[in-house]
């Protein structure tokens, strides 16, 4: 089991970002009651994973034209049912007319009563309100691991254990394989020194689906490299220029890697092959 960690606190820049609205609709959410920031230094406004689910469940709610006192009712209960870290999986919010329900794990209730409801299609996403529809069950499968994957664009400047986890989920739930957040996840990985060898696990595992993608074997090399292993790292480097020879990043490379392995030919010649592709 993961150990408890500290819930992060956020800043008001952090959260409209997050949110992609402004101070001014943030501070009259707050106003209405919505949530109750804590103050930190300069008295500035310090939101929790919390408060960001329930900013952003208002919102929506309120595009759906929930009514206002209802809203503010079933965040009152819905604040007392979420953990204090913003939840990776096992919350869903869904408008049904001007009903809210919520789904945690196996259980959905009625957010404003607390009564439970009986089953219907859900499924974990980001904590965002949704509205149900038949849509066929792999599209539905393939919009949630999109949404996994920005949420893990969103996390990645500021919270990379986040970004992992929603780059893993939206691998897991896509019925095809996601080419963007294997790159993306495998990247994040190797800028962690002490995880090239998760990154190249990444990537090998997205070759398995994509094994004449240039991209994947540079970044293979690069993983490679950090690892020590530079006989590996060389033959990825050689393998995406005969995918795609106009890659320059590789020659640049792979002619550091080449000096550093005593090969002053192999040196020019990939050197050349950079400066004659970025001039």
């Amino acid at each position: 089991m993961t150990p408890q960690v500290a819930a992060r606190e956020i800043s008001m820049r952090e959260l409209q970002a997050m949110l992609g609205v402004s101070r001014s609709v943030v501070s009259g959410l707050i106003a209405a009651g919505f949530v109750e920031p804590s103050r930190g230094p300069r008295n500035a406004y310090r939101f929790t994973f919390q408060d960001v689910v329930l900013l952003r469940t208002a919102l929506q709610l309120r595009d759906a034209r929930i009514p206002p006192r209802k809203i503010i009712t079933a965040l009152s209960r819905l604040r007392d049912e979420l953990p204090d870290e913003l939840p990776l999986t096992g919350i869903r919010i869904s408008a049904i007319g001007n009903d809210v329900a919520v789904r945690t794990g196996p259980s959905q209730w009625d957010a404003a009563t607390g009564q439970f409801l009986l089953d219907f299609e859900v499924a974990e996403i980001k904590g965002d309100v949704v509205f149900l529809d038949s849509t066929p069950a792999q599209k539905n499968l393939a919009h949630q691991a999109q949404e996994w994957y920005d949420l893990g664009e969103q996390l990645r400047p500021s919270d990379v254990s986040g970004a992992e986890r929603a780059y893993q989920k939206a691998i897991a739930l896509s019925p095809q394989p996601f080419y963007a957040a294997y790159v993306d996840l495998g990247a994040l990985l190797c800028e962690l020194e002490a995880r090239c060898e998760d990154a190249l696990g990444v990537f090998d595992a997205a070759l398995a689906h994509f094994p004449n993608d240039a991209v994947l074997h540079f970044n293979r090399a690069i993983a490679l490299e950090e690892l020590g292993r530079f006989d590996e790292a060389e033959r990825s480097y050689k393998r995406c220029l005969e995918l795609d020879p106009s890659y320059a990043d590789a020659h640049h490379n792979l002619a550091i890697l080449l000096e550093r392995r005593g090969d002053p030919q192999g040196l020019v010649r990939h050197l050349s092959a950079y400066r004659r592709l970025t001039t």
